[in-house]
């Protein structure tokens, strides 16, 4: 019997190493091992998103080398779009529509919350953060928290910063961002 408890403990002492550091989203462990897919999917916060990388096809792009940076909104930012946006944006014949809006949130490269604020510092206080898309959003900091502004003027608070994968990096925002 004390081999199996010593067993056990190992075994969770392993989980712990392997998530120390990196912050829990969304009520779940995310794993610095795992890749942006494989984490996200555990959490019960970004529900919506999963749903609509799965829908618009981008499961295995994300699964990919990378690196990634990717700003991610909860199922709260998806629930202040007006009413019915989602829906419409997951129907097939919007697939381009979500690819479009998707990609807006993943800039190439793994761009640490310290890698924003080095571009930012250097460029008067804004980083202008090139999308996957290929639309600009500009990072920006106030009072002591980063946002972000989409080409539309809108703004979506870095909620929690640096949650890294094995390909690349997450930060969880409060807004969905668009192009």
């Amino acid at each position: 019997m004390s081999v199996a408890l010593v067993s056990i403990a190992l075994a969770s002492g392993a989980a712990t190493a392997l998530y120390a550091g990196n912050p829990m989203v969304g009520g779940a462990a995310m794993y610095p091992t795992k890749d942006i897919v494989d984490n996200a999917v555990n959490s019960k916060d970004h529900t919506t998103l999963v749903a609509a990388v799965k829908a618009a096809g981008l499961v295995d792009t994300l699964k990919g080398a990378g690196p990634f940076t990717v700003f991610a909104p909860t199922n709260a930012a998806f629930d202040k779009l007006p009413a019915g946006t989602v829906d419409t944006l997951l129907k097939p014949e919007n697939k381009a529509m979500l690819t479009s809006v998707l990609t807006y949130h993943v800039v190439p490269g793994r761009m640490t919350a310290a890698d924003i604020e080095g571009a930012a510092s250097s460029n008067g206080g804004k980083a202008e953060l090139k999308t996957v898309q290929g639309e600009n959003l500009t990072a920006w900091k106030q009072g002591g928290a980063w946002y972000l502004t989409d080409a539309k003027g809108g703004k979506a608070k870095i909620t929690i910063a640096n949650v890294m994968q094995s390909n690349g990096v997450i930060h969880v925002i409060d807004t969905v961002v668009m192009p």
